[in-house]
């Protein structure tokens, strides 16, 4: 899989303004972000019950996906998608909350499981395989188990946003070699900036 292309990237998130800036949404900014560098325009796909944005990287075609079911349906809308342009998930990668890093916190991962995350188990349940690659992105943590559900519905406070949103630049600069698929090259400059930081 280490050398396999990024044809897809999907942001999970919630749709609708309610939930816009929230921590669980940092998927959506994201592929937000990619699309505004990269030229794209998000419209809506009832067939994919999501948003759908083309782009070019490195001269590879990439298409940028929100679902919007809510966030615990998100397989319902990549599944469609993959099947459609015939993807092999092994060519995605998803971005998402991440709220066991800090925030910040960038982990690039191929395969896993959903570690409690209900947008990737849903995912992983109809897409019937783990074999994709995912981009955690670190909100931080509550503290308690029992208030992660709304601390992830909340918005960040600013200084917490900016380093989110510094994150995702920094994730955003790794997609050529993504789409290249130098999944090595990727890994080594996300994970050796974070610790030179």
């Amino acid at each position: 899989m280490s050398d396999v292309p990024v044809r897809v990237v999907v942001g999970l998130g919630n749709p609708g303004p309610r939930y816009e800036r929230t921590r669980h949404n940092a998927g959506f900014w994201l592929v937000d972000e990619v699309a505004r560098l990269y030229g794209g325009s998000f419209r809506s796909e009832r067939k994919f019950q999501g948003q759908v944005a083309k782009v070019r990287v490195g001269g590879e075609e990439i298409t940028l996906l929100k679902p919007d079911t809510l966030m615990n349906r998100s397989g319902e809308s990549i599944g469609p998608l993959l099947r459609f342009f015939k993807v092999d998930p092994a060519a995605m990668l998803v971005a998402h909350d991440e709220i066991d890093l800090p925030p910040g916190g960038l982990k690039l991962k191929r395969d896993g499981g959903h570690g409690g995350h209900n947008g990737l188990r849903d995912t992983i349940r109809v897409l019937g395989t783990r074999a994709f690659g995912r981009l955690r992105i670190g909100v931080g943590h509550p503290g308690h188990k029992d208030d992660v559900v709304p601390y992830v519905l909340t918005n960040a406070p600013a200084a917490e946003q900016r380093e989110i949103e510094s994150a995702i630049d920094r994730a955003v600069e790794v997609l050529p070699l993504l789409a290249a698929g130098d999944w090595g090259r990727a890994y080594q400059r996300l994970h050796t900036v974070e610790k030179t930081e």
